[in-house]
């Protein structure tokens, strides 16, 4: 019998994957972090005699190569792949055997990238499971502008192109099991569920019901802002990744915070939204470690630059330390927990600013209060409606145009409040009077706000 254990990275939208029989196993697209899966695959109590990758990676850093070096296993990478280390390389029909009746069969998807490479799990020779990776998602496909602009529309086409030969070479029962697509950017839309097969992806995938023309057409348009960190990402798998070192970073007080902030380094609290607006370091950022830390900040920040983590607890420092890694930002500079009252220097005080809804904002206008109210959603979320005389700066975009911000009090807002508590830091660090808006934006035309409909 074989089994599959999915490792879920949710803050980056990803899944890696465990697959293997009684001895032996395989990895796919693994994360970063090792040690994770070398844990897993103890308590399973096989080797991982391959570790698989679908692609060259450009939402994150791969552990892939130093899962192979210390474990011994081969390196299945596809063959088109330009990278700069020894792999073992993947071609189409290409059947690697990890256990006793068990094989791991290699289908060219190209799309998501030129090189991309599914595969199918065979059981004495039946398919039961598909680790598609970038190429057929849940609901959707991986998006093709990646890796180069003036190859977008031809990936597209051999995205649609890839998916059908999955559907025509596999039964409707077989279990899709991508690697993007749970919140990741690197999914062409996003899209509900972490179940799927290929049956499924055949009746409600428009990869499947769309002709390639209007398919593409539907791709091309729907294509969201790509993450800054991203031109990071390819390289650094092309080149093969370094290990990573978790232990505890270097610990902070009062003045190397103060020092640190002076130094135009940043400091990033991970506590959530509603405890640093009632008390945090002047100058510090605020990036919840449950929210998609890894994905803002590593979009937001200029690319090198030394971050110090400020948080409740020393398990929560690691935690941070750990999905940082995934995304490149291997050692903060240092950190520091507890009391955040001991974080600046004696004589010195936590600053703040308010909490509030979508009601209140209402009756600030109705008031006809000095009120600059702005918006950090994306493009495609407010072209579904937004507040009449709002300003919009997507949040991606605002560390670098906070001047753009009109003069007057900032009532800022975004979806839900994690992204609205982010920008509120970042104004707030510039000394702006803010107040974040930390509601659901589905409940403000409930009071009264004037929404405008496009």
């Amino acid at each position: 019998m074989f089994f599959i254990d999915t490792l879920e990275f949710e803050g980056l939208g990803n899944h890696s994957y465990l697959a293997g029989g009684h001895r032996a196993a395989v990895v796919v697209d693994p994360p970063r972090d090792v040690d994770q899966v070398i844990a897993l695959a103890a308590r399973r109590g096989v080797r991982i005699a391959y570790v698989a990758e679908t692609h060259v990676h450009n939402d994150y850093v791969t552990g892939g190569l130093e899962l192979a070096r210390l474990t011994g296993a081969r390196y299945l990478v596809p063959a088109g792949a330009q990278v700069s280390f020894s792999r073992t390389p993947v071609a189409d029909g290409d059947m690697s055997e990890v256990d006793e009746d068990l094989v791991l069969r290699a289908i060219a998807t190209p799309g998501h990238t030129p090189h991309h490479t599914s595969y199918v799990l065979e059981e004495q020779g039946r398919a039961v499971a598909a680790f598609t990776g970038g190429s057929l998602l849940i609901g959707s496909v991986g998006r093709p502008d990646l890796v180069d602009p003036r190859l977008t529309e031809q990936l597209a086409r051999a995205q649609h192109a890839s998916v059908q030969r999955l559907a025509a070479t596999l039964d409707d029962e077989v279990p899709v099991l991508p690697t993007h697509g749970f919140g990741s950017f690197c999914s062409s839309s996003q899209a509900e569920g972490d179940a799927s097969t290929i049956g499924q992806e055949r009746a409600g995938n428009d990869a499947f019901t769309l002709d390639v023309d209007a398919f593409v057409k539907q791709v091309l348009a729907g294509l969201e802002n790509v993450p800054a960190y991203y031109t990071h990402m390819g390289p650094a798998n092309a080149a093969g990744p370094a290990p990573v070192d978790l232990t505890p970073p270097e610990p902070a007080d009062a003045a190397q915070i103060a020092e640190r902030l002076a130094a135009g380094e940043w400091v990033v609290d991970l506590r959530n939204r509603v405890a640093f607006a009632d008390g945090h370091v002047a100058g510090s950022f605020n990036f919840e470690g449950t929210g998609k830390l890894a994905t803002y900040l590593a979009w937001l920040i200029p690319w090198g630059k030394p971050v110090t983590l400020l948080g409740d607890t020393p398990e929560q420092i690691a935690d941070a330390q750990r999905e940082l890694t995934r995304v490149g930002i291997d050692r903060p500079a240092a950190a520091a927990t507890g009391d955040p009252a001991t974080w600046v220097r004696q004589g010195e005080q936590l600053a703040s600013f308010p909490r509030v809804g979508f009601a209140d904002l209402a009756y600030a206008l109705d008031r006809g209060e000095d009120v600059v109210v702005l918006d950090v959603r994306r493009e495609s979320e407010r072209a579904n409606g937004f507040i009449e005389g709002s300003v919009h700066i997507p949040i991606h975009e605002l560390h670098g145009r906070t001047g753009e911000v009109p003069e007057g009090t900032v009532w800022v807002h975004c979806a839900g409040g994690m992204r609205a508590a982010i920008a509120a830091s970042l104004l707030d660090s510039t000394g702006r009077k803010v107040i974040a808006v930390d509601d659901g934006f589905e409940t403000a035309a409930d009071t009264g706000l004037r929404i405008t409909r496009p």
